[in-house]
Order: C-alpha cells, then sequence, then structure tokens
C-alpha cells in the first residue's frame, strides 16, 4: 500500500480514536454518549466512502499505462481495507446503538 494511503487511513483511525475517547470521558448520561458515538461514527463512516469514491474516479480518469495498474492495485488494496473498516464501523455502531460493551 503507498505511503499516502496509509497516512490517510491512520489519520482517519487517530480522529476516530481521539474522537471516542474525547466523548468516553466527557461527563454525559450513557444514552447520550452513545448517540454522540453513534453520530461522530456515522459521519468518519461518511467520509471514508466518499475519500473511496474519489480515489476511484482519479484512477479511472488516468490513460491506461502501466502506472494505472499499479495505481489500481493500490486503490483496490486501500478499498478492501476501507471496507473492512467500515464493517467495523458499522458493527460498532450497532453495538453502541444497543448499549453493548
Amino acid at each position: 500500500m503507498s505511503k499516502s494511503t496509509n497516512s490517510l487511513l491512520a489519520f482517519l483511525a487517530g480522529a476516530a480514536a481521539g474522537t471516542i475517547l474525547g466523548v468516553l470521558y466527557a461527563p454525559d448520561k450513557g444514552e447520550s454518549t452513545r448517540d454522540k458515538l453513534s453520530y461522530q461514527l456515522e459521519k468518519y463512516k461518511e467520509k471514508l466512502q466518499d475519500l473511496i469514491n474519489e480515489y476511484i474516479k482519479e484512477v479511472e480518469a488516468i490513460p491506461d499505462s502501466e502506472a494505472k495498474a499499479e495505481g489500481k492495485k493500490v486503490i483496490d488494496d486501500a478499498k478492501e481495507k476501507a471496507e473492512k473498516l467500515l464493517g467495523d464501523v458499522d458493527d460498532l455502531i450497532s453495538q453502541i446503538k444497543s448499549g453493548q460493551n
């Protein structure tokens, strides 16, 4: 995976972790905390999906070449990892909404 893709995924993971920690340590009722967490996670999920779609469009716009083939491999790898992350976010949102730990 390319350095920029790793950096992007690390940034998104860090932002999500920071949000979660901030909400968890804020004095608030459990239901309110769960609502805030699920809202923030939904926003990050949407941003990640938008980034995936943007990268795909950029790669599709590049003329066919060996560089495009390599770029597509990187994008496919990042997309696969991002889709797994999106699935994990969906699971976490479901757990938060149901009040589980």
